[in-house]
């Protein structure tokens, strides 16, 4: 029951954000988790994802427009 609410009180929380608010929190789980990885290379790596922006996240993977 305390994971449906937690869920439920996710589910409400993002739809008040706009999507970038929600891209931002979400890199800020992923950056914290690349802080568990003790490899240094693919703690770089992951940070590289964790650390893109946006606009940048946007425009790699939206379709191109003609």
């Amino acid at each position: 029951m305390r994971a449906l609410c937690t869920l439920m009180a996710s589910m409400l929380a993002l739809a008040a954000c706009t999507t970038e608010q929600a891209y931002d929190t979400a890199q800020g789980w992923q950056r914290n988790r690349c802080g568990r990885i003790p490899d240094k290379a693919e703690f770089d790596r992951c940070m590289s994802d964790a650390n893109r922006s946006h606009d940048e996240y946007k425009r790699q993977t939206e379709p191109e427009k003609k």
